[in-house]
C-alpha cells in the first residue's frame, strides 16, 4: 500500500528532516513510528498526505506515485486517508454528532447514510451518550475518541495518528491504545507515530524507529489483517471485555441472575444508542437552522393572519341580504313606509259629512 524509496526531505537546515528513507507497508498492517521529538515522525506522515513534497526519492500510495498527483487528484488522494492529531482539532461551534458527520456532509452522503455511519462510530468509541455535547464539555480522552471517530467517518484505507496520546493521562492513553487495536482488528491500515513508552508496551506491532531523520530499526509484523472498507455495525460488541473463567463459573451456578443482569445491560446500552439515532432527525447544519427559522417565521405570520380572519364576526342574514340586494329595493321600501305613515283622507271626509 505504501512504499518509500530513498526519500529525503530537506527544509534547508543543518540536518535534513529525513535522510534516504526506504520502507514499505502492506494493507492491513499496524506500524508504530517511534523516535524522539525532532526525529522526523511528523514529516514522514505529512509526506504521505502530500502536505510536504520530498526533496529527493519516490513515494507510492495505493499504486499511485505521489509525485505525479496534481490539482483535484490530491484532494481525492487525501479522502483515502484519515488523520488523528495530538490537539484533536474538533470544531468548537459544532457538537459531537456534527463534528463526526461533517466529513460525510462534505462528501455528499445522504441523511440516511450519515445517521447510520455516525451512530456506528459513536458506538465504536463508546460515546453515544455524548452526541449532543460540545468539545468544551469533553475530557481530553473523550475529545480524542471523537477525533478518531471523525477520522474514520469516510471509511479511509489508511489511518495516520500523530502523537494522539501526547496530551492524555495514563488511563486515557491505555483506552486509546486498546481502541486502535480494535480498529486494526477490523482491517484498517494504521501508522501510529509516538514516543510514549506506555503505548509501546501495550501495542505489540511492527516498529519503524527513527533517529535524526534516519531509519535505524524496522521490525517485522506477523499479524497483517485483511483490509476492509468500512467498520461493521454493532462494533460496540467487539469492545466489550471478554468474560473471565471466574465469571463463567458464576454464570453456571446462577444462570438466571446472570441472564437478568445481561438483559439490564443490553437495555442500558440500547438507550444511548436510541438517543444517538434521534440526533439524526434533529441534526441541522448552521445554515439549515437559519433557513428553518425563517420558514417558521413565515408559518407564524400565516397562522396569525388566519386567526384574525376567524375572529371577525359573522354577518347576519339581514346584513347579507341588504348588502347583496339590488339598488331598486331600497326606494321601494322607503315608498312603502311613506304610504303607511300618510292618513286616509277619504275616510275623514265621509265622517264629517255624516256629522
Amino acid at each position: 500500500m505504501i512504499r518509500f524509496q530513498k526519500v529525503t526531505k530537506d527544509f534547508g537546515g543543518e540536518i535534513p528532516a529525513l535522510i534516504d528513507l526506504s520502507f514499505s507497508v502492506q494493507p492491513g498492517e499496524f506500524v508504530l513510528i517511534t523516535g524522539h521529538s525532532g526525529s522526523g515522525k511528523t514529516t514522514l506522515l505529512k509526506l504521505i498526505t502530500k502536505e510536504y513534497l520530498p526533496t529527493d526519492g519516490d513515494i507510492e500510495f495505493d499504486s499511485q506515485e505521489l509525485n505525479d498527483l496534481k490539482g483535484s487528484a490530491i484532494a481525492k488522494h487525501r479522502q483515502k486517508i484519515g488523520v488523528i492529531y495530538q490537539d484533536y482539532r474538533l470544531l468548537p461551534e459544532l457538537n459531537v454528532w456534527e463534528n463526526v458527520a461533517l466529513p460525510l456532509e462534505i462528501t455528499g452522503k445522504s441523511a440516511h447514510e450519515i445517521e447510520e455511519r455516525v451512530t456506528d462510530l459513536l458506538e465504536l468509541v463508546q460515546l453515544t451518550s455524548k452526541a449532543y455535547a460540545f468539545p468544551s464539555q469533553l475530557s481530553g480522552g473523550e475529545a480524542q475518541r471523537i477525533g478518531i471517530a471523525r477520522a474514520l467517518a469516510t471509511a479511509p484505507k489508511l489511518l495516520l495518528a500523530d502523537e494522539p496520546t501526547g496530551n492524555l493521562d495514563p488511563d486515557s492513553t491505555l483506552m486509546i491504545a486498546k481502541l486502535f487495536d480494535k480498529i486494526h482488528e477490523l482491517g484498517t491500515t494504521i501508522l501510529f507515530a509516538t514516543h510514549d513508552v506506555s503505548i509501546l508496551n501495550e501495542l505489540k506491532h511492527r516498529r519503524l524507529h527513527l533517529e535524526k531523520g534516519r531509519l535505524v530499526e524496522d521490525t517485522a509484523d506477523k499479524t497483517v489483517k485483511k483490509s476492509v472498507s468500512t467498520p461493521l455495525p454493532h462494533l460496540d460488541e467487539s469492545l466489550k471485555p471478554k468474560a473471565s473463567p471466574e465469571k463463567k463459573v458464576e454464570k453456571t451456578e446462577a444462570k438466571a441472575d446472570a441472564e437478568s443482569a445481561a438483559t439490564k445491560k443490553e437495555n442500558a446500552h440500547a438507550e444511548p444508542k436510541d438517543k444517538a439515532k434521534k440526533t439524526a432527525s434533529k441534526f441541522r447544519w448552521p445554515w439549515q437552522k437559519k433557513k428553518s427559522a425563517e420558514k417558521s417565521l413565515e408559518v407564524d405570520k400565516d397562522a396569525d393572519s388566519k386567526n384574525t380572519d376567524e375572529k371577525k364576526p359573522a354577518s347576519t342574514g339581514a346584513e347579507k341580504a341588504e348588502k347583496h340586494a339590488p339598488d331598486s329595493v331600497e326606494p321601494k321600501a322607503k315608498e312603502a313606509k311613506h304610504t303607511l305613515d300618510e292618513p286616509k283622507t277619504e275616510d275623514v271626509t265621509v265622517h264629517i259629512e255624516e256629522l
